[in-house]
């Protein structure tokens, strides 16, 4: 069969990945030339977006995604509404079985409670957060408490190791304290990253940014990102915790006090998804940099974290 006749058949049959993959193939463009073509008519579509919209695993559903899909039909010189008509009629947003998420996944038991508000923002993305695309190699945190008890800065080192082609960003997911100004949080790529597009959820706190890599990955390639988070909102923190969805490698994190605020005592703590209680529970000491750290290793799903009482 040609290419020809297979193009018309897949136009004319479908589904829409089907087709979009047909048509991708008869132009030979490679999905980088089409971001770049999109992005030239003001649209920016994610390799990731454009590999998974052809592999089937997601479909254009936000205005924007489908505005990209009538110019896909103009650049891949297809019918109009060829691509479109597809499509067909949305799928029913907001919280299914496993509360908005992947299948088969359950967000971080730290932002659990907001699973609505994060599955909401991430939709806005295309995307979810830490999906089996990319596994954390490595992950090193530096959180610094000012004079008013608030976390004044956050630091992150990262190095992702792609386990599916065509991963070009990781989707970072911050969740203040009670009483945080989502508005006056703000992300800084400080190392081999860049930063992409940034959604903000009031009522949870929560802010979702991605972080753009400045290539597509292909599987066994890694990436080293590092990045920074100022949250200026003076809000007394007591805690930092970080969620897993998947196993990771190493995490470490280092959380230093100003000297006219430190706390009376300081505890690491963990615990597995779905468990009931924590583990590795342990008391840290402040050093003579008045900061505390723990490193964790072959980490599951689940949490890692350090608490401090005040005064």
């Amino acid at each position: 069969m040609s290419v020809d006749r297979e193009l018309r058949d897949a136009l004319s049959e479908g589904p829409f990945h089907t087709a979009l993959r047909a048509a991708v193939e008869a132009r030979g463009l490679t999905l980088d030339r089409l971001r770049r073509r999109l992005e030239e008519r003001g649209l920016r579509v994610g390799m990731t977006s454009l590999s998974y919209w052809q592999q089937g695993l997601r479909r254009p559903e936000r205005p924007e995604s489908l505005r990209a899909v009538r110019a896909l039909e103009e650049i891949l010189t297809l019918p109009p509404r060829s691509l479109m008509g597809l499509l067909g009629p949305p799928r029913p947003r907001g919280r299914g079985q496993n509360g908005g998420s992947r299948p088969g996944t359950v967000p971080p038991p730290s932002i659990a409670g907001s699973a609505r508000a994060l599955s909401a923002l991430l939709h806005d993305l295309d995307g979810v957060t830490d999906d089996r695309r990319l596994h954390m190699a490595g992950m090193y945190e530096t959180l610094q408490i000012g004079a008013d008890r608030s976390t004044t800065r956050r630091e992150t080192l990262q190095v992702v190791r792609a386990q599916e082609d065509a991963a070009d960003r990781y989707i970072m997911v911050y969740r203040g304290d009670l009483g945080c100004d989502v508005e006056r949080v703000r992300i800084r790529a400080l190392e081999d990253c860049r930063v992409g597009r940034v959604r903000r959820d009031g009522p949870t706190a929560l802010v979702v940014a991605e972080l753009l890599f400045d290539r597509a990955l292909q599987v066994g390639d890694t990436q080293v990102i590092r990045y920074e988070l100022a949250d200026p909102s003076g809000v007394e923190t007591t805690k930092y915790e970080r969620g897993f969805r998947f196993p990771a490698g190493q995490y470490m994190l280092r959380v230093s006090f100003d000297p006219a605020a430190l706390p009376l005592r300081v505890h690491r703590f963990a615990r597995h998804d779905n468990a009931t209680g924590e583990h590795d529970r342990g008391e840290l000491t402040l050093n003579a940099h008045h900061a505390v750290h723990l490193v964790a290793g072959s980490l599951q799903p689940g949490l890692v974290g350090i608490r401090w009482d005040w005064p």
